[in-house]
């Protein structure tokens, strides 16, 4: 989503600095090369620093940047910090995680951001709904902003010639990195439900994350091995879904994840858990199958009801892709940002003509962590 935004912006002749954790896996960098937005690095060394603060500020004023947009907990808090230091406004963006109400401090220090930035964003009406009850804020103070994706249209994917498919077998395909709050466990566990009654059935997830080694060993105890593939960090997600049959979201938690808006707009049939705001976004089960989470029954049946039924499959792909592109384009989405964007910069708009703009990764440390 952030990489989205500042191309585009910068497309339009903004200029974006993008700040990113030095010690992070680098693909945001490697997304945004080329584009003319320009990356920095940070370090946080310890979950309170107002030396970092510091140093955020000083990038700030270093880039003559006009407006700061955050990520999520740390850089939320940390940028409505330096921000207001600098001088500048500030909003920020909460995408779904709620570790900052674990502890009163971090609630604390969110609600501080809140009242020091133009804006609070939330990717969806729950998470709206818990950023106002956990803030306390009033219900104009978090606004909501769905995720919104680019249409990625591919006619040939080269996904199966690279997992040695045959026309005849049956691909279910899953977008997210191997963590447990991603559901994958039962994913596989599903597929062995299913082995028998789709002999030709093969599941092949993009990501990458701590779980890969044991969701291997899984897949051997279960005797799938050669059925279940782990795809890696892949750039190529249209690919991936031009090559599926059902695309299948097993999460135990969710906001609104871009991966599902990717495979709305591929026009796939899909399986969803219903988390998070998930079943708003497939209308309830009218733009998509939606089961409950953690259930391998469950979700193996959902599975076995879409590829067994062809025409049903092609009728939920053909709704989800009219749902996404009524709702969830990037477009949309940009245009919203873009209203915060000039409410929050129309008072210094005659002092600072060129828009600039700071997207501000999320970081792996946090406050009170």
């Amino acid at each position: 989503m952030l990489a989205s935004l500042a191309t585009e912006l910068q497309a339009a002749g903004n200029e974006n600095v993008v700040i990113v954790p030095a010690a992070g896996e680098g693909w945001l960098a490697r997304e945004l090369h080329g584009t003319g937005v320009h990356v920095e690095q940070f370090h946080l060394d310890r979950p309170f620093s107002p030396a970092f603060a510091r140093r955020l500020e000083e990038t700030l004023r270093r880039h003559r940047v006009v407006l700061a947009h955050s990520h999520e907990f740390s850089m939320a808090v940390y940028g409505a910090w330096a921000a207001r230091r600098a001088g500048i406004p500030h909003l920020f963006t909460m995408h779904g995680s709620r570790y900052y109400a674990e502890r009163l401090r971090r609630r604390i220090a969110l609600r501080v951001a809140a009242t020091l930035s133009d804006s609070v964003v939330a990717v969806s009406h729950i998470l709206a709904r818990q950023l106002r009850r956990d803030l306390w804020l009033s219900a104009d103070r978090a606004v909501t902003i769905p995720n919104g994706v680019r249409q990625m249209p591919v006619t040939s994917s080269s996904l199966r010639e690279e997992l040695r498919l045959t026309a005849g077998d049956q691909l279910v395909v899953a977008v997210g990195n191997l963590y447990p709050v991603k559901g994958h466990t039962y994913l596989l566990e599903a597929l062995a439900l299913l082995a028998a009654r789709f002999p030709r059935l093969h599941v092949a997830i993009a990501g990458r994350g701590e779980l890969a080694d044991p969701l291997l060993a899984a897949a051997r105890r279960l005797q799938v091995t050669q059925r279940f593939h782990l795809l890696g960090l892949r750039s190529d997600i249209g690919n991936v879904l031009a090559a599926s049959d059902v695309f299948v979201l097993p999460s135990l938690s969710e906001g609104v994840p871009l991966a599902l808006l990717e495979a709305m707009l591929a026009g796939k049939p899909i399986v969803a858990t219903a988390v998070g705001e998930v079943p708003t976004v497939l209308e309830e089960g009218h733009a998509g199958v939606v089961v409950r989470p953690g259930d391998a029954a469950v979700l193996a049946d959902a599975l076995a009801s879409l590829l067994s039924d062809p025409a049903e499959a092609r009728r939920l792909g053909a709704a989800a892709a009219a749902r996404a592109s009524e709702a969830y384009t990037l477009r949309s989405m940009l245009d919203r940002y873009a209203a915060l964007y000039e409410k929050a910069l129309s008072p210094a708009r005659d002092s600072n003509p060129p828009l600039e703009s700071l997207e501000i990764a999320k970081p792996k440390a946090s406050v009170g962590r």
